[in-house]
């Protein structure tokens, strides 16, 4: 009973520094693929980073490597070891300054000095023995504290007793509630990596390590050590992220869930079932196989049914009713294409019933007709959506007994219920190929028709309900233009900067240019209407506010007279070239949203392919965004001259 329960102790031990180690690099590889520009995530990846060092050759030693590999691992786990205090002062440094108050000088010294401390331990303790030596521990090579362990323990100390008070002095500095809590849990669970790596065994008696309230200790360490990994990791995902609260909180738990949690139980499913096998006198490979695929499968559907509701709990505690909204449309909300296919559907089930070689679905809005759906014959009149203009009196007019016969096609009316159609107005027209020119549906046929006619009716309200959904987020969405990042600046106390950009000092109350790029990406798209204009941030520039009376006090008419300007000082001069890259930027924003030309159209025009043009369009919003900050600098700086 003692081996077996010395054995459990062990394959748990093995197990937590596996899970410590799927944790830790899982962490850095979030950090350094969300926000590797912001400071506090670099910073924080180099302490993950020692983290990661120091568990990977622990699992390593836990596969019990032939005894000339042991010393080898043992001196790589001090690369760690050694680095993980200076990474602590460098990330207590980067937290101070995210707050607003950076180094003079003398912390960006000292976390540069501790950086060089772990250099020369690193170097110390792999290739000499002045660190730590190696001995025989119960039989096996181990690592022992040598004559330099003081000096280390002294930089350890004063490294977490700094790195302590950087981050009480950050927390000080938060005006927030939130934040100043996310900075107490950073404040809490700071020294876990320094004491997760900390070396205890090489102060340990000869075979100490081994015994088994020394590896009870070790487990209850790496418990703790996991738990607070995953504690330091929730508010370290805020910083540097221009996603909102939720957003950050949202992903951050999928990604815990699907990612170290499956990790750690894979590898406990293996390191148990392993050993289990051995003692039970089972089948150890084939069965660790069934095991491993069976508690996965089980915890990712457990993750599935278990994440609305820790969604409720954890992220919209207070929010429930717009969770359910927000679950709801996006379980309900139908792209373009799927209501297309819907429609292709509709028209291959009436070619069916009733026999016809074709047939089309035209969509009829605003003085403009477009061919969305064909079939069989069908396909020879997309070409031509424009001469069914022609027939819009007869379509309104056309019902199912009577249908209007057009290019050997009867036409039925489409009439919507909802939408930017309206309830009762004609939104499309349904043709299906006649039997012979002059026939007519017998009553079978029209009850066929009658159906499909409804179906295609509300499918095209659904089309048209989307285009309005998508065009009201399409202007409105660059609207909330507050973020995590912008929301900083109200969080902590003022920076006390100076300010290094020289056109920024000079025109004070300059708009921020990501945020103008998006406004103007809103406009364009919506330039002859939409929230991208009529509730654009552009309405609060100087330029635009001054050209309100020129323009008889209407807000939209003055910005749309004011991008023409801009747009306009991006014109080259001479005569207009479509081959030329200086002529470039303006053709694009001319045929693409000044004369609302199809990106396949203009793309033609400009002798491009449509994924170069799609690069070319978000080149030329930054182009006229920069000519908008240009005029409204000018603007400003007049201003102030006259005042």
């Amino acid at each position: 009973m003692t081996d077996i329960f010395t054995t459990f102790l062990d394959i748990t031990n093995e197990t937590l520094a596996a899970a410590i180690a799927i944790v830790s690099v899982s962490l850095l590889l979030y950090t350094l693929t969300r926000n590797v520009q912001d400071r506090v995530a670099r910073a924080s990846a180099m302490v993950l980073g020692a983290v990661t060092v120091t568990y990977v050759c622990d699992v390593l030693l836990s596969l019990r490597p032939v005894e000339s590999a042991v010393i080898p691992l043992l001196r790589t786990q001090w690369l760690g070891i050694a680095l993980a205090p200076a990474a602590l002062v460098h990330l207590s440094d980067a937290l101070l300054d995210t707050t607003g108050l950076p180094s003079r000088g003398r912390r960006r010294r000292t976390y540069q000095l501790m950086y060089l401390f772990a250099a020369t331990f690193m170097i110390a303790a792999v290739v000499t023995n002045v660190l730590v030596m190696p001995v025989i521990s119960d039989g096996r090579p181990a690592l022992r504290a040598a004559s330099l362990m003081g000096i280390y323990l002294l930089y350890l100390g004063g490294a977490c007793a700094f790195a302590l008070v950087n981050v009480e002095r950050a927390r000080q500095r938060c005006l927030t509630r939130s934040t100043r809590r996310r900075m107490m849990y950073l404040e809490i669970a700071l020294l876990t990596p320094v004491l997760g790596v900390f070396p205890f065994s090489t102060f340990f008696e000869l075979g100490g390590e081994f015994t088994t309230s020394a590896m009870i200790l070790l487990i209850i360490g790496n418990i703790f050590v996991i738990l607070m990994l995953m504690f330091l990791a929730y508010p370290l995902s805020f910083f540097g992220s221009a996603l909102p609260d939720r957003a950050v909180k949202s992903e951050l738990l999928r990604f815990m869930l699907r990612g170290p949690a499956t990790g750690f139980l894979i590898v406990g499913v293996i390191f148990f079932t392993r050993r289990a096998t051995q003692i039970f006198a089972l089948p150890g490979e084939e069965f660790m196989v069934f095991a491993t695929v069976s508690v996965v499968l089980f915890w990712l559907w457990m993750v599935d049914l278990l994440l609305p509701t820790l969604d409720r709990i954890l992220i919209y505690r207070n929010e429930e009713d717009q969770y359910i909204k927000i679950q709801q449309l996006n379980r309900q909300l139908l792209t373009r294409t799927d209501l297309l296919n819907l429609l292709e559907g509709t028209l291959a089930q009436a070619r069916n019933l009733l026999q016809t070689p074709g047939a089309f679905i035209a969509l009829l809005t605003d003085g403009t007709s477009e061919i969305v759906c064909a079939t069989g014959d069908g396909h020879a009149l997309e070409e031509r959506p424009g001469d069914l203009l022609g027939e819009l009196v007869a379509v309104k007019a056309a019902s199912v007994s009577k249908p209007h016969a057009w290019e050997g096609f009867w036409l039925f009316s489409l009439i919507g219920q909802r939408g930017s159609g309206g309830a009762g107005q004609l939104i499309g027209a349904l043709g299906i190929k006649a039997h012979t020119p002059d026939s007519a549906p017998s009553a079978e046929e029209m009850a066929v028709l009658a159906r499909v006619r409804r179906r295609a009716a509300r499918t095209l309200d659904d089309l048209l309900l989307q285009g309005e959904l998508v065009a009201a987020l399409e202007g409105l969405l660059p609207q909330f233009t507050q973020s995590r990042r912008s929301a900083a600046e109200v969080e902590y106390d003022s920076p006390r900067r100076d300010m290094t950009d020289a056109a920024l000092a000079q025109v004070p109350g300059l708009p921020d240019r990501d945020h103008v790029i998006e406004q103007v990406q809103a406009a364009l798209r919506q330039y002859y209407g939409g929230p991208g204009m009529t509730q654009s941030r552009l309405l609060e520039l100087t330029i635009v506010r001054a050209a309100l009376t020129e323009y008889g006090g209407q807000p939209v008419r003055a910005l749309r007279a004011v991008l023409d300007k801009a747009i306009e000082t991006l014109r080259p001069a001479g005569e207009r070239d479509w081959r030329s890259q200086e002529w470039l930027i303006y053709n694009v924003i001319e045929l693409r949203y000044l004369k609302k030309m199809r990106v396949r159209d203009a793309a033609n025009r400009l002798y491009m392919a449509d994924a170069t043009l799609y690069r070319k369009q978000n080149t030329a919003f930054e182009a006229v965004a920069d000519a908008l900050l240009r005029m409204e600098a000018i603007a400003l700086t007049q201003a102030e001259a006259d005042v």
